[in-house]
């Protein structure tokens, strides 16, 4: 069901972009001429008052019970795009208040990564209310050069550089795929609006259009990092600052759950048992490689990498389904991995301190001692991204794993469930590091009270949600109800 907004509405509609827009120009004319090394604080804390007001704008103009387009069809304000904005925005929140004192540390806490944290969440905006193919892609590079900034923004390191230069060199292919593939569409449909889309490609599917939608889900997998398109992920994570990795894992997944749903399950419905069988495959390759590789990893920030991988395994397997269900599970599953990569790279920025970075596994052996509530933290987040009950990890696997069972894809179900007993492997060794092995002599990192509250507060949500699964699985379905 959708609804015809008047002038003014629809300008109203957009006022969450149009809001993010000034602040992105108030921070960075405030860190100018206020901030900076006169107050090296105040930018960020201006960034977290910006968000907090923006969530309440997302909230009074997005908060809509149906389908409503504007802008002559290029946006549209409906339940799935609020859940994802004020996701993006929540996580993103919090991504920048771990952040804080990492970045000071290293002294790289300058103005420009909260402009570009913040120009990333408009991308993010933009391609959850993208219902046309060009504004689409608008939301896909918005959000795609400010990661890249991001990932280079520690002008010292080496490392970092290498890591986003890959990242741009690949990220670049994977936009001219992704631009190919619309083309490609466009000239079999004649026409970039995806609702129209849906209907112009009813029936079977021609060569053309397969080989369009080929370049499609090339630029998707790259996006979420799953095999074969997964070669940035273990170097980005690595080499950027872990703060930067800490939000390229996390905020980002929410714009391209909207890239998936909105192209393939949206526009390309009609022609779903093509491109259910191309994403089965990446997801069976991606929880193969990824949790294999994990296994050798002996540097945390790269066991998580791999995990990402494998987690968007089961991401995917979601959209394989082609239904409403296994959408919903996806959705449900994208929202329970970053709360749980949120609060592990959390734990990372905690445990760390001047001058040493936390972000070996040996760091981690016998925490407990040293730090006993950073340690059960991290317990919690990995027992519940391992999938133990009652974290909520379990549910968000169980929910995908009925998902494929209803439509009949039993081996889908094995090779899911044997990936996550191999998962559960390397994510319990963490647990043993911090309570079975002797702890080095080494200080407890130099975090606030502040920080660890709202990191509690954050594993606290991955058993809590376990034990109240139906709210969020509530959310979720409402989000997709349309």
């Amino acid at each position: 069901m959708s609804d015809t907004p008047t002038a003014w509405s629809t300008i109203a509609l957009a006022s969450p972009e149009m809001y993010l827009v000034a602040a992105i120009c108030a921070v960075l004319l405030i860190d100018v001429f206020a901030g900076g090394a006169k107050r090296p604080r105040l930018t960020s804390t201006v960034t977290l008052l910006a968000l907090a007001v923006g969530a309440w704008v997302t909230l009074d103009h997005g908060n809509v019970s149906v389908r409503v387009l504007a802008f002559d069809g290029l946006y549209v304000a409906d339940p799935l795009a609020l859940v994802l904005k004020l996701s993006g925005l929540l996580f993103t929140a919090a991504a920048l208040l771990y952040s804080r004192p990492y970045l000071e540390r290293r002294g790289i806490a300058g103005g420009e990564y909260y402009v570009l944290a913040l120009t990333a969440l408009l991308g993010i905006y933009v391609l959850a209310s993208a219902n046309h193919l060009l504004s689409l892609y608008l939301g896909v590079e918005l959000l795609a050069l400010s990661l890249y900034a991001m990932v280079a923004f520690d002008r010292d390191s080496g490392v970092a550089a290498e890591a986003a230069m890959k990242y741009f060199v690949l990220g670049s292919i994977a936009s001219g795929m992704l631009l190919y593939g619309i083309s490609v569409v466009y000239g079999l449909s004649g026409t970039l609006a995806i609702d129209v889309l849906a209907q112009q490609l009813a029936g079977e599917p021609s060569l053309g259009l397969i080989a369009g939608t080929v370049f499609v889900i090339v630029a998707i997998g790259f996006k979420f990092g799953a095999v074969p398109f997964h070669m940035w992920v273990p170097d980005v994570y690595h080499g950027a600052p872990t703060a930067v990795t800490l939000f390229v894992s996390t905020a980002p997944k929410f714009a391209y759950f909207a890239l998936a749903y909105r192209f393939l399950s949206q526009g390309l419905d009609a022609i779903s048992p093509t491109w259910t069988q191309m994403i089965a495959v990446i997801a069976v390759l991606s929880l193969i490689v990824g949790n294999l590789f994990a296994i050798a990893q002996s540097n945390l920030k790269r066991m998580l990498a791999y995990s990402a991988i494998a987690n968007v395994g089961f991401i995917l397997l979601g959209f394989a389904t082609g239904t409403v269900a296994g959408y919903r599970a996806a959705l449900y599953y994208t929202i329970v991995y970053v709360l749980m990569t949120l609060g592990s790279f959390g734990v990372i920025l905690l445990a760390g301190r001047r001058g040493h970075e936390a972000d070996e596994l040996d760091d981690y052996k016998g925490l407990h001692a040293r730090d006993p509530m950073l340690a059960l933290m991290m317990l919690a987040l990995m027992f519940s991204t391992a999938g133990v009950p009652p974290f909520v990890g379990f549910w968000a696997k169980l929910a995908i794993f009925e998902a494929l069972w209803q439509v009949g894809a039993t081996w889908l179900i094995v090779i899911g469930a044997l990936a996550s007993v191999v998962g559960a492997f390397y994510y319990i060794r963490v647990v043993k590091l911090m309570y079975f092995d002797d702890a080095p002599a080494q200080p407890r990192g130099e975090a606030g009270f502040g920080l660890r509250l709202v990191l509690g507060l954050n594993a606290l949500a991955a058993l809590a949600l376990g034990l109240m699964p139906a709210a969020l699985m509530e959310i979720c379905a409402r989000a997709l109800a349309g």
